[in-house]
């Protein structure tokens, strides 16, 4: 069975009482974790997103600052 990011976010919300991430989020946290994914480990792609709503982050500035890191690692190499 094959489901959408959307039917699994409403699904999984939903079980947790919560309401799910907009189009402008989700595309926000892919972005972030794609950032974090290609500066580091894979594995960093969901613990910064976990960062990012465990303490209530605004999506935006973490992205830039994630993108900031990933640009500063290029020009190093």
């Amino acid at each position: 069975m094959n489901v959408t990011k959307e039917e699994w976010f409403a699904t999984f919300c939903e079980k947790l009482s919560i309401d799910p991430p907009s189009e402008q989020e989700t595309e926000q946290l892919l972005l972030l974790a794609g950032s974090a994914a290609h500066a580091s480990e894979r594995t960093a792609a969901p613990i910064a997103c976990w960062l990012v709503g465990r303490d209530g982050i605004d999506l935006q500035r973490a992205l830039e600052i994630s993108l900031d890191i990933e640009e500063s690692q290029q020009r190093s190499v």
